[in-house]
């Protein structure tokens, strides 16, 4: 087993710090093994459709990410981990949202993905 580098994982946080659907689709291996979990909700996916549908509700048109104002990635064994957080306003204030995420790679794209999600704290 090669050890893996935290390349990819920081590059989906950046991607969905964007909103770069596109990026986030080159990102993800075709079979994508997704699970999530946000306060509110479990989500499940097997395929990279479903997991922008879950981005798009975590994170929809009226919240604009304004900043990554933390990013760290590491790796162990054949998972990455990418921890950011994210500065989001939306009609109803500022807030944080930070999310860990696990994943493996398959042929250089996210085929295995578990993400963490805070939930939007308030700020202001």
């Amino acid at each position: 087993m090669a050890p893996v580098t935290g390349e990819l994982g920081t590059a989906f946080a950046r991607a969905v710090a964007e909103k770069d659907d596109a990026r986030v689709l080159e990102l993800l291996h075709p079979e994508v093994d997704f699970r999530g979990m946000t306060p509110g909700r479990v989500w499940e996916a097997t395929g990279p459709g479903d997991v922008l549908t879950a981005l798009h509700f975590w994170f929809d048109e009226h919240d604009l990410i304004e900043d990554i104002d933390a990013i760290e990635s590491d790796s162990f064994a054949d998972r990455q981990r990418v921890g950011y957080r994210l500065r989001v306003r939306n009609n109803d204030g500022l807030y944080l949202v930070e999310q860990q995420a696990y994943l493996s790679e398959r042929d250089g794209r996210i085929s295995w993905l578990r993400i963490m999600c805070s939930g939007f704290r308030s700020i202001e």
